[in-house]
């Protein structure tokens, strides 16, 4: 009972934090209100392609409160990859990713994989013609993989066309597997945290700094100091999405497609086939690569890249406040291109936007390619000995 307590009140964190800090627990907020909402929403969605859309409109019409519940679900899922790749983008800022907190960094990039894949088999359980067809594109990618490729995509969709057999088992990764899973790596990423404590917008280590009775002199308990400091960051940030959900709960087209109102039909193919905004940029790196297998691998390889960040970056400091120009510029490049392919993996592929995202994609990548260099090379500051505020 102890060592619980002192890793829920007693765990020392550094003074600083701001409120780039706010996001990690925002993503626990999310979760949570995933799991409970998916729970609901699970009394009375049907797993078949007959009635899945019917399911999800009597819920909508017929069952009191069944239309906030799924709006509550359907904007959750996209407010939480908005707090997830906040959160990575602090660690991006604050170079979260070095050591020691290699490994706390790679489980949060399983993490993310896990959430995709989570959301993937989530978009295609109403069975709307979106959601079929992006079922069809996204398996058949997995056929590029040699010699495994044919038996995996088999596996995934349980039949050899994409079928009610398919809508079963994404159902079944959906509300079982993958949140167990993502639980799992939710309670180890926590561990990992606290095993090597948080880093700060200076990225020093306060465990350096220790008074008589071994404490950081730079840190502070992180209840009530933290937790009070996150009570206004969930206020906030539930004022912001419960407008959303009340307000425009098919988020002008982004949380809910028009074309996804359709029942999924095998025979008519629609216009312009895209994701979520969400998977958007690495759809628009897939639509950029002309050859169908290299395109698979560049989208892989886009998120496979955030794997070896802990090992590209060889500059001495970690926070971009004492990186030098070079650092800057790229991650402001790396920044302008991540939002860029969301943008053009939104929209229909036309020669502009295929260009566009060719552009985008050799900025997003030469971020990670050229990082040993740059960051080994780049003028930097000598960080200070104690914690700035």
């Amino acid at each position: 009972m102890y060592d619980l307590l002192d890793h829920l009140k007693h765990y020392q964190a550094p003074k600083n934090l701001n409120f780039w800090y706010f996001f990690g627990a925002l993503s626990l907020l999310v979760l949570g209100n995933q799991l409970l909402t998916g729970i609901w929403l699970l009394m009375y969605y049907t797993p078949t392609a007959a009635d899945a859309m019917a399911s999800i409109e009597f819920m909508m019409r017929e069952v009191n409160f069944g239309w906030l519940f799924r709006y509550l679900h359907a904007a959750g899922a996209s407010f939480f990859f908005v707090v997830v790749y906040l959160h990575m983008y602090r660690a991006l800022l604050y170079g979260s990713y070095k050591a020691p907190r290699e490994i706390l960094w790679l489980s949060g990039c399983v993490m993310l994989l896990l959430l995709m894949a989570e959301a993937y088999t989530g978009y295609v359980l109403p069975w709307g013609q979106m959601s079929y067809w992006a079922a069809r594109v996204i398996t058949s990618l997995f056929k590029t993989i040699p010699v495994i490729g044919e038996p995996l995509v088999l596996l995934i969709q349980g039949d050899y066309e994409v079928s009610e057999v398919t809508l079963h088992r994404f159902f079944s990764f959906h509300v079982v597997l993958f949140p167990l899973i993502i639980l799992g790596f939710v309670f180890f990423h926590t561990l990992c945290l606290h095993a090597v404590g948080s880093n700060n917008p200076d990225g020093i280590e306060i465990k350096d700094n220790l008074d008589a009775q071994g404490k950081p002199k730079d840190g502070v308990s992180f209840h009530p100091f933290y937790t009070v400091k996150d009570v206004m960051g969930v206020g906030i940030f539930l004022f912001i999405f419960l407008s959303v959900v009340f307000l425009a709960p098919r988020g002008w087209g982004l949380v809910l497609e028009p074309e996804n109102f359709e029942i999924a039909n095998p025979m008519v193919t629609p216009l312009h086939i895209k994701p979520s905004w969400y998977l958007a940029p690495y759809y628009a790196i897939l639509r950029a690569v002309p050859d169908k297998s290299l395109g698979a691998i560049a989208m892989f390889a886009s998120l496979l890249m955030f794997f070896l960040l802990p090992w590209l970056d060889r500059s001495p400091v970690r926070s971009m406040r004492y990186k030098g120009p070079l650092s800057r510029i790229t991650l402001g490049l790396f920044t302008v291109s991540f939002l860029g392919l969301l943008i053009v993996g939104c929209l229909p592929a036309t020669y502009w936007a295929t260009f566009s995202a060719r552009i985008f994609a050799i900025l997003y990548f030469s971020f990670f390619f050229l990082m040993p260099i740059y960051s080994y090379y780049d003028w930097h500051k000598v960080p200070p000995s104690r914690l700035t505020i």
